[in-house]
């Protein structure tokens, strides 16, 4: 991660001074804010506002529900009640405000959590930064033979070699002719191209910036695909790091979210079918089960 020292001057600046609220606050979430936590090679996350904690989950649903709450006991139970039987509404209480600096094409997925309210930084009025993600050796792997968006085998030697040489060329060449195509000179008559469109000739792993604003029964659910083991890498160092933030702001509420979402397997019906004849003492195949070869393999993953 690469921060200006102006950058992290107001970073500093922003962390040192303190406000009077009659607001609830998180005190686990106050030690986060304004924190730029490191991500990939120049990537970052960091916190810029928030809005509620477990009691405003609480709150609002005993709002909802009225009396019907009295019954549980204590604010872990009612939010462990409240995730287990999807009831999404009372999460949507909380809100957070992030600052994400990232590569073009981890974005380009971000952004299919339509959930969320954006704001990037705009290639029309400013120059991007000449900041590629490359990845690490241990990153490079080939396409998987059984997951067609997935990864397999990894890349060693020369050819893991080759492929780094590669995309570092690239990524240069593209930004040297974008820093080109921007640029006038007036005793040759050259104009320079709009920032707009020399835009389209960097690649898709340059990097980008955005505020991202999102209620956290919607993060939950961007967290439980992206910080899963089967997401991608590049997405998936993104949501982990978010997950350690989110766990010390609502840490009942993330807690109950390890348990019934991240955490755990979902069944579909064939599934739970073919649960109950093992425990009957039947030996089930994928043949006499009802499910597709992938399912079966899915299936077994978590069953055995």
């Amino acid at each position: 991660m690469t921060l200006t020292p102006e950058q992290l001057a107001d970073i500093a600046a922003e962390r040192a001074e303190t406000r009077t609220t009659l607001r609830a606050t998180a005190p686990g979430m106050e030690a986060h804010l304004y924190t730029a936590y490191p991500v990939l090679d120049h990537g970052l996350v960091r916190v810029i506002d928030y809005m509620g904690d477990d009691n405003a989950i609480t709150q609002a649903a005993r709002v909802s529900y009225g009396r019907g709450t009295k019954a549980v006991s204590d604010d872990r139970g009612l939010i462990r009640y409240l995730m287990r039987h999807w009831h999404s509404t009372p999460f949507e209480m909380c809100e957070i405000k992030l600052h994400v600096k990232l590569p073009v094409f981890v974005a380009r997925q971000w952004i299919r959590h339509r959930t969320a309210n954006v704001n990037e930084y705009s290639a029309r009025y400013s120059i991007l930064d000449r900041e590629f993600y490359i990845p690490a050796p241990e990153q490079l792997a080939a396409q998987s033979k059984v997951n067609n968006q997935g990864r397999g085998q990894l890349l060693e030697g020369a050819e893991a070699a080759r492929v780094l040489d590669l995309l570092r060329e690239d990524a240069m060449r593209a930004y040297d002719h974008y820093e080109d195509m921007l640029t006038p000179d007036e005793t040759t008559g050259k104009m320079g191209l709009a920032r707009e469109l020399a835009r389209m000739n960097l690649p898709a792993n340059v990097y980008t910036q955005w505020y991202w604003k999102v209620d956290l029964h919607n993060l939950f659910h961007f967290l439980r695909l992206r910080a899963d083991a089967h997401a991608q890498y590049e997405i998936r160092v993104y949501a982990e790091e978010i997950c350690k933030i989110v766990k010390d702001w609502v840490p009942l509420a993330y807690s109950a979210f390890e348990d019934y979402r991240l955490g755990a397997v979902g069944l579909s019906a064939s599934g739970v079918a073919v649960l109950k004849r093992r425990l009957a003492g039947e030996t089930v195949t994928q043949e006499t089960s009802g499910m597709s070869k992938g399912e079966w393999r899915e299936f077994t993953a978590e069953w055995g």
